[in-house]
């Protein structure tokens, strides 16, 4: 952003006065029907191969290197398409930058001169995404009883992208959508899972987090969703091994759902893979314990170690083998 007043804090680099290009639309209309709307609503097709200037060079880079560094696990599994920027093109986008920008000012005034600004994902079908370029958030977000923290606009941190990316449907040609947007965090409070606070506690707070040390959830309630959160690029991905991955992990990880403790499922496991693999995943179970990391930063890392096809297998095998516990949550 500009020298207006506004303090921010980005991860991600931040071009504003790129020139929007007039054929924009003539140069997306192989990609589909989606990404014409994409143009229609302002948004620039961003080259790989250029190199700063014009051509958005060190902005694809950016973007791709803030989705890369929490899914290159995933490997050869994800192909990025597209990466799209919001050219604020047109009246209403300028007018909603605009908006932007007097309710960091507002904010930075009332929180000590610092309006909290961050790079936070947004996933979601690809009509939302279109809805959400086209009209802005028109909904609070989907609310999962006993999972999600509070009643809002749900989105993940700059460097933790995979949560979003979860959520993110497929549309008919198997590529999904992310938003990467700016968003103005304020003075933040802890949202624990299953909270249905839909509303800042005090008039001290402005937004949500998940964890104070290490957040993988920024909560933005929905009276400010369209104030609070304005969103600068689109990454098209595929990625069809987070099909198999969202069935396994849904059913692993929801706190109702049938499954294993943690110590049966490590037990189990120790049969098939090497007691330093064991010994490590032990020690990331003991730091979630000790709440150095959080939940889904245990599930990753376990992911990344074990491989998701044998994981799969071993929860099968736990959950035939341990009849007595199917009826217990997960417990990391």
């Amino acid at each position: 952003m500009d020298a207006e007043g506004d303090q921010v804090s980005m991860t991600v680099l931040d071009y504003e006065t790129a020139a929007y290009d007039s054929d924009c639309e003539s140069s997306v209309s192989d990609s589909g029907r989606l990404f014409r709307e994409f143009a229609r609503n302002g948004m620039v097709k961003l080259e790989e191969s250029a190199e700063g200037g014009g051509g958005g060079g060190g902005e694809y880079g950016a973007v791709m290197k803030s989705f890369l560094v929490d899914m290159r696990f995933l490997g050869e599994e994800i192909d990025v398409v597209a990466v799209h920027k919001n050219m604020y093109s047109s009246v209403a986008g300028q007018a909603k930058l605009e908006a932007f920008r007097v309710f960091s000012r507002a904010v930075a005034a009332r929180r000590g001169g610092d309006a909290n600004v961050k790079y936070g994902w947004y996933g979601g079908s690809p009509d939302e995404i279109r809805d959400v370029v086209t009209y802005g958030f028109v909904g609070s977000g989907k609310f999962e009883k006993g999972i999600s923290h509070g009643v809002g606009i749900h989105l993940s941190p700059v460097n933790s992208p995979f949560d979003s990316a979860m959520k993110a449907k497929e549309d008919e040609n198997g590529v999904r959508h992310m938003l990467l947007c700016r968003v103005i965090l304020g003075n933040t409070e802890i949202i624990g899972p299953g909270s249905e606070q839909s509303h800042p506690s005090s008039t001290q707070f402005d937004s949500g987090i998940d964890n104070p040390i290490a957040p993988t959830q920024y909560i933005v309630w929905t009276s400010y969703m369209n104030s609070h959160i304005f969103p600068n690029y689109i990454i098209s991905f595929r990625a069809p091994c987070l099909i198999g991955l969202r069935r396994t992990w849904r059913s692993a990880t929801t706190p109702n759902s049938l499954s294993m403790s943690f110590p049966v499922f490590l037990k189990v496991l120790s049969r098939f893979v090497h007691p330093s693999k064991v010994g490590l995943i032990l020690n990331y179970y003991n730091e979630f314990r000790e709440n150095k990391i959080v939940r889904s930063q245990l599930i990753r890392r376990l992911r990344n170690i074990v491989g998701d096809k044998l994981l799969s297998s071993v929860i099968k095998l736990c959950r035939n083998e341990v009849n007595s516990l199917l009826y217990s949550s997960f417990r990391f």
